[in-house]
């Protein structure tokens, strides 16, 4: 068989577990008591809501809780107005999408604030719920499919650089060392893991021949005493746990809870059906998986193996 190999065995109950979307953030603003109450219980059962009680308060929330999918704040607050406050906010998370409540008197700010692309609707005052809860509904589908976009793009210009990363070291494979630390790289940040590790096989045994990234620093390489390596080298197949804390075969090693790594995913790379090493993608927290990025998976173990033999016939010739 002259076609390179690469299976996947993957629980897609898992993935659609993982899948299932948490509650947007929203993050509401007003001075007054009763108002910032009403708010909250408004939208507390579609959203998580975060209150605060003026702008700086709100500032100093969104520092600590980070992105937020809305912003719904009053226009009228001592100290900063809502203007100021939305305007603050911009820079550091472009993609929030801002809503003032005002009145009618404060026309002439709303206009500046609109045209700078600072807000995105504003409710005069007093607002209807249900009018309210639509336009928030709306501003969080906005949201959704800014992020969505944003991430396409993101995964996009991730996996093109995987992809030229690895046909440059298929081109150019002179030794094995030279190699393995860019592929390992190249994957660990195409697909957002906090470590990488690529090592070689040999008689279906893992060898000290091996190259690795981690952004935070070194890494620990347990993957000869790991389940799902081991498994992945006796069938040639994909082997993951999305979330390590509730698989039962998993939860209890060691070097998980040691390393705090929550997510694994090891890709055998196999040449005519010869095992020649494994690659391993570790996340700290819970991962998902795209169906694109399967793809993307399988055809760059493609290239990797490719690399592999042509290095090992440089050796060989030299």
């Amino acid at each position: 068989m002259d076609n390179l190999s690469l299976e996947t065995n993957i629980d897609r109950r898992q993935l659609r577990t993982l899948d299932r979307p948490k509650k947007l953030k929203i993050l509401v603003v007003d001075d007054e008591p009763d108002n910032l109450d009403l708010l909250y219980r408004t939208f507390r059962r579609d959203f998580q809501v975060l209150k605060a009680d003026s702008g700086m308060n709100a500032l100093q929330m969104l520092a600590a809780e980070g992105e937020v999918a809305v912003i719904i704040s009053d226009q009228r607050m001592p100290e900063m107005k809502g203007t100021e406050f939305l305007s603050k906010t911009v820079p550091q998370f472009p993609d929030t999408v801002r809503i003032i409540l005002t009145g009618f008197t404060d026309i002439e700010d709303l206009v500046e604030a609109i045209n700078a692309g600072q807000v995105y609707k504003y409710i005069t005052k007093p607002w209807d719920p249900g009018e309210l809860k639509a336009v928030v509904q709306r501003a969080a589908e906005t949201y959704d499919l800014l992020k969505q976009r944003t991430e396409e793009l993101r995964c996009a210009n991730a996996q093109m650089a995987l992809l030229t990363v690895l046909v440059e070291v298929t081109q150019a494979a002179n030794s094995l060392e030279e190699i393995l630390i860019p592929i390992a790289t190249a994957f660990s940040q195409s697909f957002g893991s906090d470590a990488c590790i690529l090592q070689l096989i040999e008689n279906n045994t893992l060898v000290a021949t091996q190259g690795s990234y981690c952004e935070g620093g070194t890494v620990e390489n347990w993957l000869a005493q790991d389940p799902l390596t081991n498994e992945a080298i006796a069938t040639g197949n994909i082997q993951v746990s999305l979330n390590i804390l509730k698989d039962p075969k998993l939860s209890s090693v060691s070097h998980y809870q040691n390393s705090g790594i929550q997510a694994h995913l090891i890709i055998p790379i196999t040449y005519r059906n010869k095992a020649m090493g494994v690659l391993s993608l570790q996340w700290k927290q819970p991962h998902t998986l795209r169906d694109d990025e399967l793809k993307l998976i399988n055809l760059s173990a493609q290239l990797v193996a490719i690399a592999l033999t042509s290095s090992f016939y440089h050796q060989t010739q030299m």
